[in-house]
């Protein structure tokens, strides 16, 4: 029988309107209390067999890992499980097309738990990866297999647990036919109890069981991480030899009343096909917009130039027009195009600035005042980098306007494509808001995946690798500053090793702005040690004209050239130059050319570094293995340096041989690729380096003596 109630609580309900409740049994109400006191099922984060730490990928994972095509990535987990069973981990990598791959991955150093594999990503675009970590049942039965059937414990207990495990693998239909056929016939080995033991125990060492199994291991309970995303991006943004010049300066000449006539786009492809022949592959022009008037630098960055000075490139805009203009004395879009064609023709790409800031001439100022700071007494703030002033540059306000500005920069650089440019170098990015940059290159690269950004980021570290996770694919560093050999080694570990998944480094040896003390006082031998360590130490690397001319004197004051081109014409001879052995060109066209012969500089994170006993003479090897060369052999160079330009050191290097692919005690052949000298070393050799003549070695590793 049962009874009706009101529910307590409830709205009044309509006449009559009852709930019945029936009786419940001593049972049902033990049943409900028990699964009352049990806690209900929770979601856990970490997986069966845990799997931690996964690389690449950025420390916020914010954003995706950059890559390059032809990139070796090394990938790498941390993967364990409770007890002594063994497991095994797998990396699930998805190309752009949706093409799934599986790699097997390594064991790390002993005890960390580590797990690693290296893949060559060869196509653009967004690859996915995942690991996934399993019980390995086979690895973990032929270890108690092999221990304990010598030792004659539970030997029949092993036989009949891998009888098994391959009677099941020879039934799974994802295995080849012949695989499971191989699998069935030991299972029926290991099974026979007629036959003895040692016939029964050879299939533990059945190179074609073994050779199965390491390809498709037998596996039991598994987990599979989050995915990551890498984006992969053309090869130009991950290598390249980079050259600057001011095309006004290529052709100009001086009238007879002392006033300049301007290079023009015309005249500068002229210069071309020896950047060319020197084996750069990306020319970068500074700004080739309309200069302002007001306030115009003079030489040597002087207030009040005069009537013929033609100021600086980066003061951007005046009558004539402004970002999505070019200068009249450089000619016309048509001359612009017609020297893109001449670069193509060259095998050279053009790089152009993009430079947001504005002289007070630029349109945008009477146009769009709200895009500057306007001060208390109404003027407008230029642009200053204590002690530096630049008067003549007015700065983008990026926080009046947000939608204004970003439309009309969009707008800009969508122009600039449009005429066939693909690469931007950014001037002082740093100065402007993060989440903006993250827009304006996500926004491209969606529209224009060839495309991408040079982060002129000489700033502070967190902003430098900022800049980077947002999106730049390449950035300026600090290298220019770092030059003795702790600071070197330091420098270069980081780069291969702590920001190579999202800092691209294009390690530029001067520019306009720097003219390092370094260079300034150390003579020839200096601007040797400078190429060459820029060259091998990371896949970018660019220099600014003169450069090969040794030009090493600095205005007072200022770390930057007296006469600096960003004031004045500056015509160079560089034919005379070479002819009178007064060049660096030929040293420069060499390390290009090793750079090209030589896939593993090709590469950032392969860089290690090695033992002198010389606090000057720096040591790194840069390795390529075999499957990745493209070669089928693998590609190895050692770099010894003595980076003080003003002596002679001699020293022992040690080396860890291990690391360029030769096996401890081997004695190996290498060759100077600047010399052609050549020598059998181990890991520890004599090295004297003559700054004055060849203060640098770049050693081919030619395998094992014979």
């Amino acid at each position: 029988m049962a009874k009706t109630v009101k529910r307590a609580g409830a709205a009044p309900e309509s006449s009559g309107a009852t709930r019945t409740i029936p009786k419940t049994t001593a049972a049902a109400r033990q049943a409900a209390a028990a699964a009352a006191a049990t806690p209900a099922p929770r979601t856990t984060r970490i997986g069966r067999i845990p799997i931690l730490d996964l690389s690449p990928q950025l420390p916020d994972n914010l954003w995706p890992v950059k890559a390059f095509t032809g990139e070796v990535v090394p990938f790498g987990a941390t993967a364990f499980r409770e007890g002594h069973d063994l497991i095994g981990a797998m990396l699930l990598l998805t190309s752009p097309d949706g093409t799934l791959t599986r790699h097997l991955m390594s064991p790390g150093a002993p005890g960390t738990d580590r797990w690693e594999t290296k893949v060559l990503l060869g196509s653009q675009g967004r690859w996915e990866y995942r690991v996934r970590a399993y019980a390995d049942d086979w690895a973990t039965w032929h270890h108690n297999a092999s221990v304990k059937i010598p030792a004659g414990i539970d030997v029949e207990l092993m036989f009949l647990i891998g009888a098994e495990l391959l009677t099941n693998a020879g039934t799974d239909k994802g295995r080849p036919v012949a695989e499971r056929r191989l699998f069935t016939a030991a299972a029926k080995t290991l099974g026979d109890v007629t036959a003895s033991v040692d016939s029964r125990f050879t299939v533990l060492s059945d190179p074609k069981v073994l050779a199965a199994v390491a390809v498709r291991p037998i596996t039991g309970l598994d987990s599979v991480s989050e995915p990551r995303t890498i984006l992969v991006e053309r090869l130009r943004a991950g290598v390249g030899s980079w050259y600057e010049f001011f095309p006004r300066s290529e052709g100009a000449v001086r009238r007879e009343d002392g006033s300049w006539q301007s290079g023009t786009f015309r005249t500068a492809a002229k210069r071309l096909p020896a950047v060319a022949a020197m084996g750069f592959d990306v020319v970068y022009l500074p700004p080739i917009h309309p200069i302002g008037r007001a306030f115009r630098k003079g030489p040597n960055n002087t207030l009040g130039a005069g009537p013929d000075d033609p100021g600086s490139p980066w003061a951007i805009g005046s009558a004539e027009g402004g970002h999505d203009a070019i200068h009249p004395d450089l000619g016309t879009l048509a001359d612009f195009t017609f020297f893109q064609g001449a670069a193509k023709d060259s095998g050279v790409e053009i790089a152009i600035d993009l430079a947001l800031q504005a002289s007070p001439d630029h349109p945008w100022v009477t146009e769009h005042p709200e895009w500057f700071t306007t001060l208390p007494d109404g003027s407008i703030a230029y642009a200053e980098n204590p002690p530096k002033k630049y008067q003549d540059i007015y700065p983008i306000n990026f926080d009046n306007d947000p939608a204004g500005i970003r439309a009309e920069v969009l707008r800009i650089v969508r122009h600039w494509i449009d005429a066939g440019v693909k690469i931007f170098r950014v001037d002082n990015p740093h100065t402007k808001p993060l989440d903006f940059w993250e827009w304006l290159i996500a926004t491209i690269a969606d529209e224009a995946p060839d495309v991408f950004f040079l982060a002129e980021a000489f700033t502070r570290p967190a902003l430098l690798q900022g800049l980077g996770k947002v999106g730049f694919q390449q950035s300026y560093t600090y290298f220019t500053w770092r030059n003795t050999k702790e600071e070197l080694e330091e420098f270069f570990d980081g780069l291969a090793h702590e920001t190579a998944d999202f800092v691209r480094p294009n390690l530029f040896v001067n520019t306009p702005d720097i003219l390092s003390e370094y260079l300034q006082f150390g003579g020839p031998a200096a601007f040797k040690i400078r190429a060459a360590l820029a060259a091998t130490a990371a896949p970018t690397w660019g220099l600014y004209s003169g450069f090969e001319l040794y030009e090493s004197v600095a205005r007072p004051g200022a770390e930057e050239n007296i006469d600096n081109e960003k004031y004045q014409y500056r015509p160079r001879d560089f034919a005379a130059a070479e002819k009178h052995g007064a060049s660096l060109a030929p040293y420069l066209t060499r390390l290009n050319r090793i750079r090209a012969e030589h896939p593993a500089l090709g590469q950032l994170r392969n860089l290690d570094i090695h033992a002198s006993e010389d606090e000057a003479m720096l040591v790194y090897s840069k390795f390529l293995d075999a499957p990745f060369t493209g070669t089928g052999e693998p590609d190895a160079l050692i770099i010894v340096a003595n980076v003080d330009p003003h002596s002679v050191r001699q020293t022992v290097v040690h080396l860890d041989v291990t690391r360029f692919g030769i096996l401890e005690g081997a004695s190996f052949e290498v060759e100077d690729l600047i010399t052609g000298a050549s020598w059998t070393w181990t890991a520890d050799n004599f090295v004297r380096l003559d700054a004055f003549t060849e203060p640098v070695h770049i050693l081919h590793v030619k395998g094992p003596v014979r």
